[in-house]
C-alpha cells in the first residue's frame, strides 16, 4: 500500500497538467478564431439555425458575441433571428457564385469557424463573404420589417417624393435603411480595432450593405375591371438576393488591392489602406477591398482550409474557372457516364394538369483528377 500512496498523488498532477494543457490549447485555438472572423455566424448554420422558429433565441449561449452585440441581441431579441436567416442567405449566396470556382465557399462542419482557416488572411474570398452576410443580414432584417414580422419597425414612409404620371404611392416601401442600420451596429461592432484588418472588415461589410439601396427598385400593382391598370399603385422593394450576389461577385472580380499603412495617432499606432496600383482607379465606398492574395486552392491545405478539387464536376466545353482545364489545376479529369430519370413527353390536359412520362438519359459526368 505505502508504494502506491507515492503514486497517486503525481498521476493525479499529471492528469491535472494535462487538463490545464488541454485548456490553454483550446483557449488559444478560440482566440485565435475570434481574431480572425465573425464566429457569432455559426448561429445561421446547424443545430442553432434549425431551433430558432422552436424556441427563444439566449444571446449568451450565441458564440463569439463582443458585449456590443450581446447588448444589441438582449435589447432587440425579436429581430435576431432575421440577423441569423441574413447570413444564412449570404452563405448561401455566395456558394451559389462561387460553385464552379476552386474554392467554393465550402463551410464546415462543427466548427466555430464555419469556413474553416479561409477567411484568416485578408483576401478577396474575405471581402465578399464579409460584404455579401452583411448584405444579407441588412436584407433579411428589411424582409421581416416589411412583413410584420418584427414590431419595432415597419414600412418606410420617408423617401417617397412626389408620385409619378398614371400611378400613385401605395403598399409597404420597404425600410432598406433600418436594416442597413441593424447590419452596421450588430456586424460592425467588433470591427473596432484600429488595425489593417478590421479597417477591410468595416469597408466591405459598408460596401456590401450599399449594393442593396443601389438596386432598390420600384414595384407597382395594377387596379382596374379585368386588370385594366387604371391606377397603379408603387412601392420601393428590395430586389431578389440573386441580383445582389450578381452585383457583389461583379466587385468581386474587381476587387482593389490595398497596401498597409501605419500612422501614429493620440490612440497610439493605427494601420490604414491605400491602394497598392496609383495608375488604377482608387476604390469608391461601394467597391471591394484586399490585402494579402488568396491561395491557388488547387490542392489540399489545412493551413490555408483548401479543400483542393479533386473529384470536383467540371465543364468539359468551358474555357473559363468551371473549365475542366482551369478547376483541375492542370491535372486532368475523369469522365464516367450517369443515368437520371427525367419527365418527358409532358401534355397538358384541359383542364387543368400536365401529364409526363418518365424517360432515362445518359450524361457524360467529368470530374478533376
Amino acid at each position: 500500500m505505502g508504494a502506491h500512496v507515492g503514486i497517486l498523488p503525481e498521476m493525479f498532477c499529471e492528469t491535472l497538467r494535462m487538463i490545464y494543457l488541454g485548456c490553454f490549447l483550446l483557449l488559444c485555438g478560440l482566440t485565435h478564431v475570434m481574431a480572425s472572423y465573425p464566429i457569432w455566424w455559426s448561429l445561421a448554420v446547424g443545430q442553432q439555425y434549425s431551433s430558432l422558429g422552436t424556441q427563444p433565441i439566449l444571446c449568451g449561449s450565441i458564440p463569439g458575441l463582443v458585449p456590443k452585440q450581446l447588448r444589441f441581441c438582449r435589447n432587440y431579441v425579436e429581430i435576431m433571428p432575421s440577423v441569423a436567416e441574413g447570413v444564412k442567405i449570404g452563405i448561401q449566396e455566395c456558394q451559389h457564385q462561387f460553385r464552379g470556382r476552386r474554392w467554393n465557399c465550402t463551410t464546415v462542419n462543427n466548427n466555430l469557424a464555419i469556413f474553416g482557416p479561409v477567411l484568416d488572411k485578408a483576401t478577396r474570398e474575405s471581402a465578399f463573404v464579409h460584404a455579401i452576410a452583411s448584405a444579407g443580414v441588412a436584407f433579411a432584417v428589411t424582409r421581416a420589417c416589411a412583413e410584420g414580422s418584427a414590431t419595432i419597425c415597419g414600412c418606410d414612409t420617408r423617401h417617397k417624393g412626389p408620385p409619378g404620371e398614371g400611378w400613385k404611392w401605395g403598399g409597404c416601401s420597404e425600410d432598406v435603411e433600418f436594416g442597413s442600420m441593424v447590419s452596421r451596429e450588430f456586424a460592425d461592432a467588433r470591427e473596432n480595432r484600429p488595425d489593417a484588418r478590421s479597417a477591410m472588415n468595416r469597408h466591405n461589410n459598408e460596401a456590401g450593405r450599399m449594393s442593396l439601396n443601389d438596386n432598390m427598385f420600384l414595384k407597382c400593382k395594377c387596379h382596374g375591371l379585368s386588370g385594366s391598370c387604371e391606377v397603379k399603385t408603387c412601392w420601393w422593394s428590395q430586389p431578389d438576393f440573386r441580383v445582389i450576389g450578381d452585383y457583389m461577385k461583379d466587385k468581386y472580380d474587381s476587387a482593389s488591392e490595398m497596401v498597409v499603412e501605419k500612422h501614429k495617432e493620440s490612440r497610439g499606432w493605427v494601420e490604414t489602406l491605400r491602394p497598392k496600383y496609383n495608375y488604377f482607379k482608387p476604390p469608391t465606398e461601394r467597391d471591394l477591398v484586399y490585402y494579402e492574395t488568396s491561395p491557388n486552392f488547387c490542392d489540399p491545405n489545412p493551413e490555408t482550409g483548401s479543400f483542393g478539387t479533386r473529384d470536383r464536376s467540371c465543364n468539359l466545353t468551358s474555357h473559363g474557372i468551371d473549365g475542366c482545364d482551369l478547376l483541375c489545376c492542370g491535372r486532368g479529369h475523369n469522365t464516367r457516364t450517369e443515368k437520371r430519370k427525367e419527365k418527358c413527353h409532358c401534355i397538358f390536359h384541359w383542364c387543368c394538369y400536365v401529364s409526363c412520362q418518365e424517360c432515362v438519359r445518359v450524361y457524360d459526368v467529368h470530374t478533376c483528377k
